[in-house]
């Protein structure tokens, strides 16, 4: 069983930025997929931006629409996990952010739910105006 540990939400103001990790524990794999996905009140939970990994080498990723050029995917292997770094945030990014892992031996990036197998408990991120 795999365990996702997920840190640092927070209340900033639009055009801050935050920095989202994203743990593993328990059983883990060599090839791996880590996506973030993230759910507003009232609303579906969508993609936010997803890679592979080998180890801790990145092999791929992929974004989101709404994010690209703002967010980055990365892994840190000092710390053994997954980051999410958010810049130029925006009051539409206020969300609940879930991190989600698979393990897989494709490059290419999984983007829908069903693609993952473990889930973080989810971290609030709230952005002002």
């Amino acid at each position: 069983q795999v365990q996702l540990e997920e840190s640092g939400g927070g209340l900033v103001q639009a055009g801050d930025s935050l920095r989202l990790s994203c743990a593993p524990s328990g059983r883990t794999f060599s090839n791996w997929a880590m996506g973030w996905f993230r759910q507003a009140p009232g609303e579906e939970r969508e993609f936010v931006a997803a890679g592979t990994w080998s180890g801790w080498s990145t092999v791929n990723t992929y974004y989101a629409d709404s994010v690209k050029g703002r967010f980055t995917i990365s892994s840190d292997s000092a710390k053994n996990a997954a980051i999410l770094q958010m810049n130029s945030l925006k009051p539409e990014d206020t969300a609940v952010y879930y991190c989600a892992a698979a393990m897989t031996s494709s490059s290419s990036v999984p983007v829908a739910r069903d693609d993952y197998d473990y889930w973080g408990q989810g971290t609030q991120v709230t952005v002002s105006v």
